[in-house]
């Protein structure tokens, strides 16, 4: 789109919206944007935060939960996003596993404060992008020139963070760890390029960047698309697909936990290509990495078989206590599964241990692994059943 048409859709898109009201008020009143509309703040894109922080009692949490506390309701937003601005670091990141809706004592917001200038902050869980975008649209709505500087120090921790190579690791500043490595596991990496595309389409939300600006991260983007094509797993010269995590130099697939090897893992692969597939006006190298996916996943698909989890004993460990189990079941009307990992090489399904043994059946799995973890998927399907439709769009190339 050009110029000119670029800004009669803005128009058009601004005089449509004026002069409807929010649907409801944030909980300050406060001076809005009543052309735009964002009323309220999506709680699925914290859910994963919020289940941590209330389902495990981390002694490495500023704050833990307290019981009986209450929640700003999603309309809410202005407070909502008070909160985020409490828990951004000094670098402009956030740390994981914190419920951005909790009502908090004053004493709690008085460590949270405190905590600003610790580094331990992250992508995952969800973490930073998505209080990126609730900044920026709490800012659009309101003017409030705080909400703007916030969401542009976490696009700076964005451009700060993203290797040379275009991906980007799971904690910033890095640690010695594994989360050094390039990581598409937990949503990580489409999470950020989800926010990256947004701004590079245009959306009202992040009207308020600068030209400059939006070329830094439009570059990010472009590079985080080089770094998704890069990594797609060759394997023997058979394009495949990805795994978790890449080795941040390399781009080779790297361990990560202990039970999760280097392997081809269809879960994260399947995201990526999801997120592939929106792409509107996509290179012939992301036509490619996509056909070649869906080959591997049409390849690596398991049939007749169904996993059930039945009730067992309760068994504790120094992790967790497992409450059930897991067994794998033939069934010849069972859809089509996937195992998380596939054996790079021989292309087997893959499990591991927590010791890093690696086995072939979920049988061999511990107990305590074995129900604790997504070892099968079938986001696979996902993508098959959006492929003939993006086929006939894209088959040119």
């Amino acid at each position: 789109m050009n110029c000119k048409n670029l800004i009669t859709a803005k128009a058009t898109f601004f005089l449509l919206a004026l002069g409807c009201a929010l649907h409801s008020q944030p909980a300050r009143a406060q001076k809005t944007d009543t052309a735009y509309q964002y009323t309220q703040v999506d709680p699925g894109p914290f859910a994963d935060n919020a289940n941590h922080w209330y389902g495990i009692a981390d002694k490495g949490n500023v704050i833990n939960a307290r019981p009986g506390r209450p929640k700003y309701k999603p309309t809410e937003m202005v407070n909502i996003a008070d909160n985020i601005l409490l828990f951004q670091h000094v670098n402009g990141g956030w740390p994981k596993n914190y419920d951005v809706f909790a009502i908090l004592t004053s004493d709690q917001k008085d460590s949270v404060l405190a905590a600003r200038n610790k580094l331990h902050t992250t992508f995952d869980n969800g973490s930073t992008y998505n209080q990126i975008v609730v900044l920026a649209n709490v800012y659009t709505v309101t003017k409030d020139e705080k909400y703007k500087s916030a969401a542009l120090k976490g696009f700076d921790f964005i451009l700060n963070s993203q290797y040379k190579n275009g991906g980007w690791p799971q904690y910033y500043p890095l640690e010695n760890n594994y989360s050094r490595h390039i990581t598409f596991n937990d949503g990580n990496f489409t999470g950020i390029m989800t926010l990256l595309r947004d701004v590079y389409i245009s959306k009202p939300a992040y009207g308020f960047l600068t030209p400059d600006y939006r070329k830094r991260l439009k570059a990010a983007y472009e590079k985080g698309l080089d770094c998704i094509v890069e990594t797609q797993i060759n394997d023997a010269g058979k394009p495949t697909a990805w795994c978790q995590q890449h080795d941040e130099i390399t781009l080779q697939p790297a361990w990560a936990r202990k039970f999760e090897p280097p392997s081809i893992c269809n879960k994260e692969s399947a995201d990526l290509v999801l997120f592939l597939m929106e792409i509107d006006h996509p290179e012939k190298e992301i036509i490619n990495a996509i056909h070649n996916a869906v080959r591997w996943f049409k390849e690596s698909a398991i049939k007749n078989t169904v996993v059930k989890t039945i009730q067992a004993t309760p068994q504790a460990s120094p992790y967790r206590v497992s409450r059930t189990d897991r067994v794998v079941v033939t069934d010849s009307a069972a859809r089509p599964i996937w195992t998380r990992f596939y054996e790079l090489k021989t292309h087997k399904p893959l499990f591991c241990n927590r010791d890093g043994k690696v086995v072939y059946s979920l049988a061999e799995v511990d107990r305590e692994r074995r129900d604790g973890y997504a070892w099968y998927t079938y986001s696979p399907q996902q993508v098959l059943n959006k492929y003939p439709e993006w086929l006939k769009k894209h088959s040119g190339g």
